[in-house]
């Protein structure tokens, strides 16, 4: 699958930003929720690792899942629920575990039937969409890193994959809170990095979303607030869902407050 491909580029230019950095950087404190470079690659790793027990068949996915959701069910934390399987793992040593661990399952969903169905935290997958939430939270969970690092990523149309689950999960950005999905859907015009104009949906000039693909995905990922972006939106519909965008699952999640996410200065 190339998705897999895309997967394994994107844990590339994370891994290389973070090689030049001194070690003290896993300590440090990111925008996200203050969790540290640390946390978010011991996130990363547990999942990268769930989803490769998930590819393996639902005994091996259990086996490894059962003490990550007693912990959840016991009322733990999405990030504490790590700390078990990493047994201490950190620093360097966890750098190079979830480098590693990111290329055994680009390797393994490289050759998989994307429509094979994987078992999941919540409902079950198809392959493809698995490898790409993988990508998608890769990239969402780095942005933090870049901008702590005050570095701007390299991007490239790859991240057509993020941007795709940000539109087809328009009606689980209303449903997770509750709220009737307000239909047509908007139209959704972005412009790629190659400078390619990408479109969804039924064109309406007054139902429209228009922007950067990237800074869309920041919306959608919830990594940027809505009104830092140059991203428009030219209805009440769609400004609605640029306000409560959430294209991953869970509980509804508010996206962070204006002003709050940012690429620090160099």
């Amino acid at each position: 699958m190339q998705q897999a491909n895309d997967f394994q580029e994107e844990s590339r230019i994370l891994a290389r930003c973070l090689e030049a950095a001194p070690d003290t950087i896993f300590a440090a404190t990111t925008q996200f929720k203050d969790w540290t470079v640390e946390d978010i690659l011991g996130h990363l790793h547990f999942f990268n690792a769930a989803a490769e027990a998930a590819l393996a068949g639902p005994k091996a996915f259990d086996r490894m899942m059962a003490p990550a959701m007693a912990e959840l069910a016991a009322g733990g934390s999405i990030l504490a629920l790590q700390f078990p399987w990493l047994a201490g793992l950190s620093g360097r040593e966890l750098f190079v575990a979830w480098r590693d661990g990111a290329t055994r399952l680009a390797d393994a969903y490289s050759t998989a039937d994307p429509k094979k169905r994987v078992k999941w935290v919540g409902p079950e997958m198809s392959a493809l969409s698995a490898i790409t939430a993988r990508q998608m939270e890769t990239w969402a969970h780095g942005q933090a890193i870049f901008d702590l690092l005050g570095q701007e990523r390299p991007e490239s149309d790859r991240i057509r994959n993020i941007v795709h689950l940000g539109v087809a999960t328009y009606g689980w950005s209303f449903r997770v809170w509750g709220q009737t999905v307000p239909e047509p859907a908007p139209y959704v015009e972005l412009i790629a990095p190659s400078g390619e104009v990408w479109m969804w949906n039924t064109p309406q000039d007054n139902n429209k979303v228009t922007g950067t693909a990237v800074e869309f995905a920041q919306i959608v990922t919830q990594t940027r607030n809505w009104k830092d972006t140059s991203v428009a939106a030219s209805s009440e519909v769609a400004q609605r869902w640029m306000q409560q965008a959430q294209c991953f699952a869970g509980p509804p999640n508010k996206p962070p407050e204006p002003g709050t996410r940012f690429r620090r200065p160099l």
